[in-house]
């Protein structure tokens, strides 16, 4: 039997996410690729809840070697955290891959 774990968002990647929604459908006025973005962070995220340790571990910029994970996603970084002992992934921020954080 797969263990599952519970998929758990912090409130600052829910407004990273929705920052994202909303600077590609209202800056750049492609509200049809920004809802595919949502979808497809929607899908990869809850992917975790099977396979949290899919993400390499964080080892350079902030949150490096402190246990946090990183999950590619377009041109995004899904930061996030594994709780072994309640079976949780804690999505912690949601940042634009080329800057450097």
């Amino acid at each position: 039997m797969v263990n599952k774990y519970t998929v758990k968002m912090l409130p600052k990647a829910y407004r990273d996410i929705d920052n994202i929604y909303g600077y590609i459908s209202r800056q750049i006025k492609e509200d049809a690729a920004a809802r595919r973005l949502v979808d497809k962070f929607e899908s990869e995220v809850l992917g975790l809840s099977m396979l949290p340790y899919r993400g390499a571990e964080r080892k350079v910029g902030a949150y490096a070697k402190k246990g946090y994970r990183q999950l590619f996603v377009d041109n995004f970084t899904v930061i996030y955290r594994i709780n072994e002992e309640h079976k949780e992934v804690i999505i912690v921020t949601v940042r634009y891959s080329p800057s450097k954080f």
